[in-house]
């Protein structure tokens, strides 16, 4: 079934877009929400809400592994703090 997204084999263009956005590293605050409503023309709620079901996709971790299991790190790490 395809989504907003790819295909069931692939990434789209957006969930690939979000993995590049978190790649980077940001100078400031709010340059990142900034960047999001900019380039994707999402909220940063709505954003944070894709970027958390793309870290439970394998097809996140198969395209960015090294951003997705840096993600998932810092996850479990503020889910363990709770």
């Amino acid at each position: 079934m395809t989504t907003e997204f790819g295909g069931p084999g692939e990434l789209g263009e957006r969930e690939r877009a979000v993995l590049a956005l978190e790649r980077r590293s940001w100078p400031g605050p709010g340059a990142k929400e900034r960047a999001v409503r900019e380039q994707l023309g999402l909220s940063a709620t709505r954003y944070y809400q894709l970027l958390n079901a793309l870290l439970d996709d394998p097809r996140a971790l198969a395209h960015d592994p090294v951003t997705v299991n840096r993600l998932r790190r810092v996850r479990a790490a503020k889910e363990a703090r709770r």
